[in-house]
């Protein structure tokens, strides 16, 4: 039996194409990313997208509203992935004014633009990327934006599996926390397998996650959640809350979450990642200045405050190495990488201490070496604080590629013909 020849996919949110050199990495025969789209509102120069565009030939390059591009577009890109790293937005929703018109999300949240594209396409695979704090999110009703997300993609048909990784527990280069949700279509042969296995089961051993990012085999005493969404999608931003854990599934409105402990892997220590001194410009060392400066910043500190309304209070900020240490593995990277900054990396080198280089900051997210350099010092960090850890998703298209082995899809009659006399 003829099996499908690659999978197109669809990239949201691209940023500079994280999810792309991932999956390309893991088997650039298999996935096709068809469609591509980066836009900044709030920016005239389109940076991130003109990277994008420099740095991949095939497909589409869009660089235009999302919420402009019409359903018909998205069906005949025939996708069966769609990825993406969407902004962290407010998931609530409320009955249409009319009633008989369903649910409205707020306008402007990009999520909705997800379901709307997963609607229009019906992939086999959905992964998104966010930072863990969805899983908490709103601070006064804690789990609903998660909740919402699951529901939507029960009613749309899909299974869904969710895990934190953090990058430096699977040998990497940065201690970047983020959440990963990997969604599969219900008629699809992975999904099937899944529902002859118990929750536990798909989250230690059998699902998405475990076969490439091994967790210890026990769970945490009373980490663990068990339950049921309600049906109705209005009723859980209303009035749900739950405490998600970093690791769970959801089948039907049924989710199962537990607090899993990774199997770790030796880090990639920062030594590892930096350049040869001498190919390090001397705009990136600091001045005695800049030192002081930053000695400050990552010291010790109590300092009275007053809020807008006049209320003095203490603000108090513990303290941190004035560098870091070359043997570990570096921080999270934020967009304000490269200033005088409490977070931006210091290292010191032969006496010397400096910045990372954006080259260095591709490193830390294992791009390609000059993957930015189209774009000016600035933009590169703020790219690079961005953009998600390439390895991990590597490590996501081995999984699927080993998904696509055990469960292949025929081809269509007339593709096999064409595949055969070709």
């Amino acid at each position: 039996m003829e099996t499908t020849k690659r999978l197109n996919t669809i990239e949201l949110f691209a940023g500079v194409g994280g999810f792309r050199v991932g999956l390309e990495k893991a088997n650039e025969d298999l996935f096709k990313v068809v469609w591509g789209n980066q836009w900044e509102p709030s920016r005239k120069a389109q940076d991130a997208f003109d990277c994008y565009a420099s740095n991949f030939d095939e497909g589409i390059h869009s660089n235009e509203d999302i919420t402009t591009v019409t359903d018909e577009a998205f069906r005949n890109l025939d996708a069966q992935i769609v990825v993406g790293g969407f902004p962290c937005q407010d998931y609530s929703v409320a009955r249409s004014l009319s009633g008989e018109k369903g649910i409205q999300g707020k306008k402007g949240v990009l999520f909705w633009e997800i379901k709307r594209i997963i609607e229009a396409t019906s992939p086999r695979y959905v992964l998104l990327e966010n930072v863990d704090r969805l899983l908490k999110s709103p601070a006064k009703q804690r789990g609903r934006d998660f909740a919402v997300m699951l529901a939507t993609f029960r009613d749309l048909g899909y299974k869904v599996e969710w895990r934190v990784l953090n990058a430096a527990e699977y040998g990497m280069a940065q201690r970047r926390r983020r959440v990963f949700i990997f969604a599969t279509r219900d008629d699809s042969g992975f999904s099937k397998e899944l529902e002859s296995y118990t929750a536990d089961d798909i989250l230690f051993e059998k699902g998405f996650f475990a076969p490439v990012f091994p967790v210890k085999p026990e769970v945490i005493k009373n980490r663990r959640l068990e339950g049921m969404l309600p049906d109705d999608i209005v009723e859980i931003s209303d009035t749900f809350t739950a405490n998600f854990h970093n690791s769970g599934y959801m089948h039907g409105g049924r989710f199962h979450s537990i607090h899993t402990e990774p199997v770790f892997e030796k880090p990639t220590p920062l030594r590892d990642i930096l350049q040869p001194e001498e190919t390090v410009p001397d705009k990136f060392y600091l001045k005695e200045s800049a030192i002081e400066k930053f000695n400050f910043l990552r010291g010790a500190k109590k300092i009275e405050r007053t809020s807008a309304d006049g209320h003095k209070y203490i603000y108090a900020e513990g303290g941190m190495s004035e560098i870091d240490d070359l043997d570990k593995p570096g921080r999270t990277m934020l967009t304000s990488e490269g200033t005088t900054n409490r977070s931006s990396h210091v290292v010191e080198v032969d006496g010397r201490r400096r910045f990372l280089t954006p080259l260095e900051c591709e490193r830390l997210n294992g791009f390609p070496d000059n993957w930015t350099s189209t774009m000016s010092d600035r933009m590169r960090y703020f790219c690079m604080g961005n953009a998600l850890v390439v390895g991990l998703i590597e490590r996501m298209g081995w999984r699927i590629e080993q998904i696509e082995q055990h469960h292949p899809v025929p081809v269509p009659a007339q593709e096999s013909f064409f595949i055969n006399n070709n």
